[in-house]
């Protein structure tokens, strides 16, 4: 429903992913993020890129904080034309597109160079532009840091400490698989009641990065917090082809160079704030563990199998990734 009245408000308001003033193409750009997070700073660098590159013929307005709707109520808008600018996770577009699942296979990549040398690459490049036949190109990739294991009352040092823990996941079949096969009791839950969940024992703990852990509050109520990093999944920022198609050749060009720039600029703004977030966790008395990943490693292999049983078709892109 209210996906619905979002579109009527967006008619009634002349609100649509462009239009032109004073010799200007102005495209929407909406997310869910707090303007204080790194993405969102990623994202003014676009902006700032953006208008610089075509020296003021393309502008971005920016619509943080789900103004305009939830992650997948925004993927709408933009497969419909109009909104033309989003950025979500490579978990949530591995509903439209097989690729983006394997970017979320546990401890797929052996660290932050080579993630983003594959992202960066040919490969990364090429899962990008296999989006357009859903309406929905990608442009770049963002630093989304790696996601572990926070919890209430009981420290997760081991895999075999999960055993018997419900466990908060995104309502992803990758990370309800990873869950499950380190012992844990997998909960998809929506991450807007997960403070309530934790708070009242709903669920025993949850998974996300340092940033998250911290803007979200989960902090104040949770004492540990377990390094273990066992995924490392993107963010995208992502154009509607509706919009995309419109643009000329060196149009395409400029956005292209500016959503590069701001992926550089965007992994120096996550560094700055994993660090800022750790002290906060510290500082309110959260028990930062580092634990043996290897042990994680080895008991998670099952779900890369059960993946490849599913998806025969990607597990040469498995290996490549694994070979680069």
């Amino acid at each position: 429903m209210r996906y619905k009245t979002l579109i009527i408000l967006m008619l009634l308001s002349g609100l649509w992913s462009c239009k032109k003033e004073s010799g200007t193409k102005i495209m929407y750009l909406a997310h869910g993020l707090p303007q204080t997070h790194p993405v969102h700073k990623g994202i003014l660098k676009f902006q700032e890129a953006l208008h610089k590159k075509s020296g003021g013929k393309l502008a971005v307005k920016i619509f943080p904080d789900g103004q305009l709707g939830s992650e997948r109520e925004v993927l709408e808008l933009l497969q419909i034309g109009s909104v033309a600018i989003t950025k979500v996770s490579a978990a949530t577009l591995s509903n439209f597109v097989p690729e983006y699942n394997v970017l979320g296979i546990p401890y797929l990549f052996r660290d932050k160079a080579h993630q983003f040398s594959v992202l960066e690459g040919e490969i990364g490049k090429s899962i990008l532009k296999k989006g357009s036949k859903f309406w929905l190109r990608g442009l770049c990739y963002y630093d989304a840091g790696s996601r572990s294991f926070y919890t209430k009352d009981k420290a997760i040092r081991t895999p075999e400490d999960l055993k018997g823990l419900k466990i908060r996941v995104m309502n992803n079949q990758m990370a309800i698989n990873m869950v499950n096969a380190l012992g844990g009791s997998a909960t998809p839950l929506a991450y807007g009641e997960l403070y309530t969940a934790i708070q009242q024992g709903v669920v025993d703990g949850a998974e996300n990065n340092p940033p998250s852990f911290v803007s979200s509050n989960h902090y104040e109520i949770s004492k540990y917090y377990t390094l273990d990093q066992h995924s490392s999944v993107p963010d995208v920022l992502i154009m509607g082809t509706k919009y995309w198609d419109k643009l000329t050749d060196e149009e395409k060009q400029w956005v292209e160079a500016a959503a590069a720039e701001s992926s550089e600029a965007q992994k120096q703004y996550w560094n700055e704030s994993v660090a800022e977030s750790m002290q906060k966790a510290k500082d309110r008395g959260v028990e930062i563990i580092i634990p043996d990943k290897s042990l994680f490693a080895e008991q998670s292999k099952s779900v890369l199998e059960a993946f490849e049983k599913e998806y025969p078709e990607l597990a040469d892109l498995v290996h490549q990734i694994k070979a680069q």
